[in-house]
Formats: C-alpha cells, sequence, structure tokens
C-alpha cells in the first residue's frame, strides 16, 4: 500500500496531437454550453414575461449546467495543452464531491420540472396553488441540498478508502468508479453499496417522471388543437429523451466493468453523461421555445416578423 498524494488523469491516448484536438473539441463544446445557458440565465432575470415558474426553473438548470461542465472540462483542457495529468488527492476529492452535488441536484431540479409540466397541463385550474412563488423557491431548495446531501455521501464512501498500487485514473477527470479501481481489496463495499443505492432511488424516480408523462401526453390527446398537441409533445419528447441517455450512461459508466484497464466504451460513457445535459438543455428547454427566440432577437436588437414566430 502507498499513501498517494495525488492522482494522474489518464483518460485520452499520451499522442500530443490527439490531446490538442480533444482539448479544441473540449473548448468548443464547452464554450456552446456556457454561452447557452448563460443566454437562458440573461433572459429569464431581465424579461418580465419570463418571471413564471417554468423559465424560474430553467434558470435554475442553466446554473445548475454551467457549475456542473465547469468542474470538469477546463481543467481537462488544461492537463491536455500542458500536457500534465496530476491533481491533487484534495482537487480530485472536490471533483468527485462537486461532480455528484451538481449531478444530483440537476436530476431532482429535473423532477420537478416534470412535476411543473404535469401541473400545467393535467391541472391548470389550480396551478397557480400548486406552483405558486414560494412552493418554487421551497422545490429548488430542496433540489440543492439533495445534491449536497447526494455528493457528501459518495465523497465520504469514496475517500474514506485506502488506496492501493499505481494512482493512475484512466478517465478525464476523478470520477468514482475508477477511483474504486484503486482501493485496496475489500474496502470498498460501503461505496459501491451507496451507488446501488443511489441507482436504485434514480430509476424509481425516473419511473415517477415518466408515469408523469404518461399522463400529461393522454392529457394532450384531447386537445382539439393539433399546434397546441405538436407544441406539447415537442416539449416532452426531447425532455425524455437527453434524461434517458443521461441516466442510462451514467448507470453504465457506474454499473459497468470495474476493470482496472481503460475501457473506451467507459470513457465514452463518461464523456456523454458528463457535457451532454449541459450542452443539450439550453437547446431543448429553452432555445427552441419561440418566445425564447424572439426575446434573444429583441436583446441583440433585431426585429422578427410575426410569421416567423410560428416556425
Amino acid at each position: 500500500m502507498t499513501i498517494i498524494t495525488e492522482f494522474l488523469l489518464m483518460g485520452f491516448p499520451e499522442d500530443w496531437l490527439l490531446h490538442s484536438l480533444y482539448a479544441t473539441l473540449f473548448f468548443l463544446i464547452y464554450m456552446a454550453a456556457v454561452v447557452g445557458n448563460l443566454l437562458i440565465i440573461i433572459l429569464t432575470t431581465v424579461d418580465p414575461k419570463f418571471q413564471v415558474p417554468m423559465y424560474f426553473f430553467l434558470k435554475n438548470l442553466s446554473l445548475i449546467d454551467i457549475s456542473y461542465i465547469s468542474v470538469t472540462v477546463p481543467k481537462s483542457i488544461i492537463n491536455s495543452l500542458t500536457n500534465s495529468h496530476s491533481i491533487s488527492f484534495q482537487g480530485c476529492a472536490s471533483q468527485v464531491f462537486l461532480v455528484i452535488f451538481f449531478a444530483g441536484t440537476e436530476y431532482a431540479l429535473l423532477i420537478v420540472m416534470s412535476y411543473d409540466r404535469y401541473a400545467a397541463v393535467c391541472h391548470p385550474l389550480h396551478y397557480e396553488n400548486i406552483m405558486s412563488r414560494r412552493s418554487c423557491v421551497q422545490k429548488v431548495t430542496a433540489s440543492w441540498l439533495t445534491g449536497c446531501v447526494y455528493g457528501s455521501l459518495h465523497v465520504t464512501g469514496t475517500f474514506s478508502l485506502r488506496f492501493c498500487g499505481l494512482n493512475t485514473v484512466h478517465q478525464f477527470f476523478c470520477d468514482i468508479p475508477s477511483l474504486l479501481t484503486l482501493s485496496c481489496y475489500g474496502e470498498h463495499i460501503l461505496e459501491y453499496i451507496f451507488i446501488m443505492a443511489s441507482c436504485c432511488f434514480a430509476f424509481v424516480c425516473f419511473i415517477l417522471m415518466f408515469v408523469s408523462y404518461v399522463h400529461i401526453f393522454f392529457t394532450v390527446l384531447r386537445i382539439p388543437s393539433a399546434q397546441g398537441r405538436f407544441t406539447v409533445f415537442s416539449t416532452c419528447t426531447p425532455h425524455l429523451t437527453v434524461v434517458t441517455l443521461s441516466l442510462s450512461s451514467g448507470f453504465i459508466a457506474y454499473l459497468g466493468s470495474t476493470s482496472k484497464s481503460p475501457s473506451s466504451l467507459n470513457l465514452f460513457m463518461t464523456v456523454l453523461y458528463s457535457l451532454l445535459p449541459p450542452t443539450m438543455n439550453p437547446v431543448i428547454y429553452s432555445l427552441r421555445n419561440k418566445d425564447m427566440k424572439a426575446a434573444l432577437v429583441k436583446m441583440f436588437g433585431g426585429t422578427i416578423a410575426p410569421k416567423k414566430l410560428n416556425v
């Protein structure tokens, strides 16, 4: 057994040209995610017509996405450009906590957002009472607290272990499955229990979210307007798609092989669940919205024709 004071992030091949390509790709994805989410935060803050529960949740989701992607990608870009792979023990623990914290908060907020859409579509007459300002603040606060508890449990379960042998993490950031492969034999039982319990809880929450959207779909089918049905379907389907992709990739990465050798599939799944939601959420939830597009055009000093609002 050795006392580890730092870890080496060796997720990508050693070739400098490939490192430069990865850094460029990650930088473009990172900028797209940050700019898209910042635009949503600014618009939902300054425009009075966006002061409703749905956009309040979207603003918090964008803040979470910026924070989530900023925990891992900038460090990976710097490591690729400087050909330095090291991260301190404390830095690795901070990454684990923050990644789980923001991921848990985002998932809890997505459940709140699905409930908001369920209340708006299935109980429109009671919507204002169900989603009052006080209720919205309480739900968002509960989401952040859930993520904090979730992150604290996992960082405690992971870094209470003793690490034996090499300090090489075969990922571009410190993730729990890769760290568990470095632990001494028989010491990772507690963290595996946390992971299994978390995955079961997340799956149950996903089922509840799915059921709420089934109710929404059946309610929408009774809407006489074809345009109204299309609007709701176009919002709900991408939401479920991204949630399903991020959850399934996370399940594969966390419950997959614990082999000490690098796995291209595990690396791909990690990239998928860590980069896809922050980049796609602005497009899916907001920037496809005609009101949001009109507000963007207005903010940048343009004009928009009435017929383009329906595109």
